[in-house]
């Protein structure tokens, strides 16, 4: 019997469609997919530890764990690979034609594509709001959607623009992310703080020095809010 895997990747390549960390595949996985993933890469999460030299039979710490993190990987951190991006119906703008700035805080979790090691932060995501509106949650669902995958801080920041972009219709988008690096943390140079900051910023964001000010001032004071 074949992989699951396989057959998705067989799908994909017929398709055209690059399989990276970081990109969704969920057009491409049919009903029962994900549930058949899970079950093939149990086994190889259990090699892993069998490899690592623990006792999965005997150390009931670790009996399940091979299932535990084939959930954990499908289920949940690489939850936005096999998921279709959030519905985030737009709606029309009736508010006297509004054309200002909104900016919205949302918390991430992702996990480095190197060594798959979390990246936990924030992003702030402003928008001049164009003909059509979406619901103030959809922001933090479409970013929290883009994170959870194998990513680069950097690659994140502008799948949450191009995201925001196409959900809202409006040209007009800035990202701004801080995030702590467990690969930094965890390993390597082992640094007891690893914060990054990225931004992107499109059409107004990038051309109008006022509009990326008011965004960043946006920002302070939403920072300076949550700290209280």
């Amino acid at each position: 019997m074949r992989n699951t895997s396989d057959i998705i990747k067989e799908r994909l390549t017929q398709g055209g469609k690059r399989y990276w960390a970081g990109d969704n595949i969920s057009e491409y996985l049919e009903e029962g997919d994900k549930e058949s993933l899970i079950k093939e890469l149990t086994p190889k999460f259990e090699a892993v530890l069998d490899s690592l030299v623990i006792d999965r039979i005997k150390d009931p710490n670790s009996m399940d764990t091979g299932k535990r993190l084939a959930k954990m990987y499908i289920n949940e951190i690489m939850a936005g690979r096999y998921t279709p991006r959030p519905v985030a119906t737009a709606f029309p703008n009736t508010t006297e034609g509004y054309d200002g700035m909104l900016v919205v805080r949302s918390e991430l979790k992702s996990v480095c594509s190197h060594h798959h090691q979390p990246v936990t932060g924030v992003a702030y995501i402003g928008v001049i709001a164009a003909d059509e509106l979406i619901g103030l949650s959809k922001y933090t669902r479409i970013a929290q959607w883009c994170a959870r995958r194998g990513t680069l801080q950097e690659e994140l920041a502008m799948d949450i623009a191009r995201e925001i972009q196409g959900a809202t219709k409006s040209e007009n988008v800035g990202v701004y992310i801080q995030a702590i690096h467990g690969c930094c943390e965890n390993r390597g140079i082992m640094a007891t703080s690893s914060l990054t900051q990225t931004t992107v910023l499109r059409g107004s964001f990038y051309d109008n020095p006022g509009c990326k000010k008011e965004f960043m001032d946006n920002i302070k004071l939403q920072q300076s809010f949550v700290s209280q």
